[in-house]
């Protein structure tokens, strides 16, 4: 049994090198500010210490 519809192929890599290629934009125009990841990362890393030094005073205890 056939196929009733063909499936259509994408262009091939020679059509794709003649066409212009796309600017890219350069780095100045994205400048995200991440102050508060690093905050939130002390925070947690903070929290974790604290945690860790909580349960070896625990297995001393207990």
């Amino acid at each position: 049994m056939e196929k009733k519809q063909k499936r259509k192929v994408s262009a091939s890599m020679e059509m794709k090198k003649d066409m212009p290629a796309i600017a890219k934009a350069g780095s100045s125009d994205f400048n995200p500010d991440y102050t508060y990841v690093v905050k939130d990362l002390k925070k947690i890393g903070l929290m974790a210490l604290v945690f860790i030094a909580f349960l070896i005073v625990l297995s001393f205890i207990i």
